[in-house]
């Protein structure tokens, strides 16, 4: 049985912040606010996976009134995400994903972010995609103000 998931985030980005996109710290004027370390890309997978489950979202685990949470490495929060997915008796095919910010532009870390993702979810980097895109300074995001994430993941078992 194949099943599919799809997942979003988005946060605030604010000065004096890290960007943080799976584990890898981009250099920016403005980084992301969040209870953990604020990373839309590792939380819009671990709803993908969570959803393609039917097994929940991140709130669901990582709840952000949960100092056990704060400031945590989101890739951590994704691993366990994938844990709790494999012993359900799945394995993770594949994730599609794209992140949506206005600047900086990230073409130059894209491959690391895919091998950091590649190596904590456990499976090929083939089977790991993730784009980025802007808004044409249109809205929130094309004001820097913030920045989403979206992802889909599929699913066997």
């Amino acid at each position: 049985m194949i099943r599919t998931g799809i997942g979003y985030d988005v946060h605030q980005l604010a000065e004096d912040r890290e960007l943080v996109i799976a584990g890898i710290a981009i250099p920016s004027e403005k980084g992301s606010v969040g209870h953990s370390d604020g990373d839309a890309l590792s939380h819009a997978i671990i709803d993908a996976v969570l959803g393609a489950a039917s097994l929940g979202d991140l709130g669901d685990y990582f709840p952000s009134e949960d100092d056990k949470w704060k400031g945590a490495n989101s890739l951590d929060l994704l691993s366990e995400s994938i844990q709790r997915i494999i012993s359900e008796g799945y394995t993770i095919n594949n994730i599609d994903s794209v992140v949506i910010i206005q600047k900086p532009k990230l073409k130059k870390y894209i491959s690391q972010i895919r091998e950091n993702l590649a190596k904590t979810i456990g499976i090929p980097i083939e089977n790991i995609s993730v784009k980025a895109t802007t808004v044409d300074h249109l809205g929130a995001i094309g004001a820097s103000e913030g920045w989403a994430s979206q992802a889909i993941a599929t699913i066997s078992r």
